[in-house]
């Protein structure tokens, strides 16, 4: 069950989001005056796996803020027009609130919001990271300085990223699929028939059956894919 915040739990539960962030992190605030805090703890994931992601709405932004970011080469930031949305979220958490990523709104306004818990509610935290991938979509990226953008990777690349990975034992779908030689959407159509994924609106979830033979889902920088344990069998 989400959980409410008031102004000062915000500011609390956005500290621990972004300390307790170790595969990714998104900031999505339409004001960028981010206090010196924030930018302790941000600055020190220089040096971490960690992806961070900021969008931000509002092109007035101080010479001062500019300049932070473009020596925060780790910090990925793109601009999205019109943007109203507050949203702050990793891998296992997601907080929705009327709170800006901005000095002023932390210290002197009346802000609430709610704390989604991945684990307790996986279909509204699912629905959430689909909107903000969408909000990426639509936004650009922006250089501050020699803080230049990389170019977005195919979308595909999450999946690479993740079987390139020594420590993980498990394999995504589309590696599943090609060792029972089969496309990944025809391996997607039986792992629903087997019960380990459903289709709803289009989207695929992971059902308690699927977690209980060691389903797993994952946020990549282009959206949710699943890991499956390597011996894992979606053929008779």
């Amino acid at each position: 069950m989400a959980k409410f915040l008031n102004t000062t739990s915000l500011n609390f539960y956005l500290e621990e989001l972004i300390k307790k962030s170790t595969k990714n992190l998104i900031l999505i605030s339409p004001y960028l005056k981010i206090n010196t805090r924030l930018k302790e703890l941000l600055a020190f994931k220089a040096d971490s796996e960690c992806k961070i992601r900021i969008v931000y709405g509002k092109k007035e932004m101080a010479p001062a803020e500019q300049e932070w970011l473009a020596t925060q080469k780790h910090i990925r930031v793109q601009f999205c027009k019109n943007l109203h949305a507050k949203c702050y979220m990793n891998d296992r958490y997601a907080i929705i609130s009327s709170l800006n990523l901005y000095e002023f709104s932390q210290v002197n306004n009346n802000e609430m919001g709610l704390l989604i818990d991945r684990a307790a509610d996986t279909d509204a935290f699912i629905d959430t990271f689909e909107e903000v991938s969408r909000i990426f979509r639509i936004s650009e990226a922006v250089s501050f300085g020699d803080n230049i953008e990389e170019p977005e990777d195919n979308a595909s690349q999450d999946e690479q990223e993740e079987d390139s990975s020594d420590h993980e034992q498990k394999l995504t779908t589309s590696k599943l699929a090609k060792k029972y030689k089969m496309k990944t959407p025809e391996a997607l159509i039986r792992l629903c028939e087997l019960g380990y994924l459903e289709l709803r609106d289009d989207r695929h979830y992971l059902t308690d059956k699927g977690k209980d033979v060691g389903g797993e889902f994952r946020l990549g920088r282009h959206g949710i894919y699943f890991l499956w344990p390597s011996e894992f069998k979606v053929s008779n």
